[in-house]
């Protein structure tokens, strides 16, 4: 039998992770729509929830987020790890686990990559070497 390495690739998310990351996206994004979170910060931002993703013992959640426009991710971030407990105790109830996950907040970067991207492609240097052929 191999035991598995640091080297071995990462294994692609389960249905169940897949399914309760969903189940927790729209309770958060439930939450902020409706000013669930009491919190100065959070009333006077539109944030988005791109995504959240479990580790496969369902235990720890990485919840990316964005403000609309992107301005002021900081103090967002900030502002949901402060509420983080509520968060939780709320996710709980709605997904009927035996453990919630605990929830870490990160900045979602997938816009900012999808626009350098998009500049690469748009160089004269790619266009130019699409325009050889």
């Amino acid at each position: 039998m191999r035991s598995k390495t640091k080297s071995s690739p990462a294994k692609a998310p389960s249905q169940r992770m897949l399914r309760i990351g969903e189940l927790v996206r729209h309770k958060l994004a439930e939450m902020l729509s409706r000013g669930d979170i009491h919190d100065d910060v959070l009333a006077s931002h539109v944030i988005t929830i791109p995504e959240v993703r479990l580790t496969p013992d369902l235990k720890l959640a990485t919840v990316y987020v964005m403000p609309l426009g992107g301005n002021d991710i900081r103090p967002v971030i900030e502002a949901l790890t402060r509420n983080k407990k509520y968060i939780r105790a709320e996710v709980a109830k709605t997904l009927n686990l035996r453990y919630a996950p605990d929830l870490r907040f990160r900045e979602d970067e997938t816009f900012e990559e999808a626009t350098r991207i998009d500049r690469l492609l748009d160089s004269d240097r790619v266009r130019q070497d699409t325009q050889k052929k």
